[in-house]
């Protein structure tokens, strides 16, 4: 016992010392980034909402983002594990679709944005894809008594392109693009 004692302290120790020096570093690589390691707040009718986060807007003269799986849940994070050919989640995702165009009744022959009916993997996906935001603009336009030309322009400026691929397609934050909405007044 005594011959594998010895071997586990330093291996212990040496464990310690290797994972605290990674935090060490990584937490301070976070505190000179512009946002010193917090993310990226913004606020919203006097409330100070994350940008990186997915949130739920319900109202009509709002975006809507993602659906999620978690409720917008930011502590418990995740999908819903269902496969595209189980019932119950094809289920849902109809149900979704026909929400969507119910509430937004002059889209109806088009096709609904896949982001707009399903849910991200962490279930807190911010964004959601230009054709997505486009989907929506009669019905916001309608609810704010704005143009449509005006939320194109919009969604325009708030557009994004974050991913390291090339030739992805462009993104808008939907609290950032909610949050310039509310600064046209």
């Amino acid at each position: 016992m005594k011959k594998y004692f010895r071997p586990t302290i330093v291996l212990t120790l040496g464990m310690v010392v290797l994972i605290g020096t990674y935090t060490v570093i990584v937490f301070g690589f976070g505190k000179v980034l512009p946002n010193k390691g917090v993310g990226e707040q913004i606020t919203l009718n006097g409330k100070r909402q994350y940008a990186n986060i997915g949130q739920q807007f319900t109202l009509p003269q709002y975006f809507q983002g993602r659906p999620s799986a978690v409720d917008y849940n930011a502590a418990g994070s995740g999908g819903s594990n269902k496969g595209p050919n189980n019932p119950e989640y094809l289920q849902i995702v109809q149900k979704r679709i026909d929400n969507l165009k119910m509430q937004n009744p002059t889209m109806k022959e088009m096709k609904v944005p896949v982001d707009l009916i399903t849910a991200s993997g962490s279930g807190l996906d911010p964004n959601i894809s230009v054709k997505a935001a486009e989907y929506q603009i009669d019905r916001v336009a309608k609810a704010r008594n704005i143009s449509v030309e005006s939320l194109k322009e919009l969604i325009a400026k708030n557009s994004a392109d974050e991913n390291i691929v090339f030739f992805a397609p462009q993104k808008v934050n939907v609290l950032k693009l909610n949050a310039a909405l509310e600064n046209l007044k």
